[in-house]
């Protein structure tokens, strides 16, 4: 999952946006570095990776990468399902539209960016401002994000190739986001995540 299913399913779970968004950005054991309810979203972000990187529906999508793009399939993979999430949020949220979601999330965390690492304040300078997780819904944004990470990031220079992965599977892995995605957000209301 990437900041957009992370941060909504901490919304249904009613656990910590900052936690969860903040979580790739916090090495070790947080519990000493935060409020209670932040490390907690922390670790919820940790648990839905694990989760999400064993489904089946997961692993099955990794193997239809490339040899040479299947290193970072992973990556690419939690990208792809922030697309889905994005494309199809009037169905799975009908009560609230993307927007709204996004700017109650924005309202969330901006306040506390101060006592937050740097490159997370970077991040954040840049997530609302130019309304990645809105875009997220274009398919040329998606690979502008790859694209992104590979220059950032040289030696997972193959993301910016793993496009074409996403491209050639995309009814597929649309597919396997509908098997496994409701269920997560069923699990997050229920807390069970």
């Amino acid at each position: 999952m990437n900041f957009l299913a992370h941060l909504h399913l901490a919304h249904l779970a009613q656990s910590s946006l900052l936690g969860n968004l903040l979580a790739d950005f916090v090495r070790g054991n947080p519990d000493t570095l935060f409020t209670a309810d932040i490390v907690a979203g922390i670790h919820m972000h940790r648990r839905i990776d694990v989760l999400t990187d064993n489904l089946p529906q997961v692993k099955e999508a990794r193997e239809w990468f490339r040899p040479e793009t299947r290193r970072v399939a992973p990556i690419t993979l939690d990208v792809m399902w922030d697309h889905f999430l994005s494309r199809h949020w009037a169905q799975l949220s009908p009560s609230q539209p993307l927007a709204a979601f996004i700017a109650h999330a924005q309202g969330s965390i901006v306040p506390h960016l101060p006592d937050t690492p740097p490159r997370f304040i970077n991040l954040n300078d840049h997530l609302w401002s130019e309304r990645w997780m809105e875009r997220y819904a274009d398919m040329a944004f998606i690979q502008n994000v790859l694209n992104g990470m590979a220059n950032r990031r040289p030696r997972l220079d193959a993301l910016r190739d793993s496009w074409h992965d996403l491209d050639r599977h995309y009814d597929a892995l649309e597919k396997q986001f509908w098997q496994f995605y409701p269920t997560m957000m069923e699990q997050a209301r229920q807390k069970a995540l």
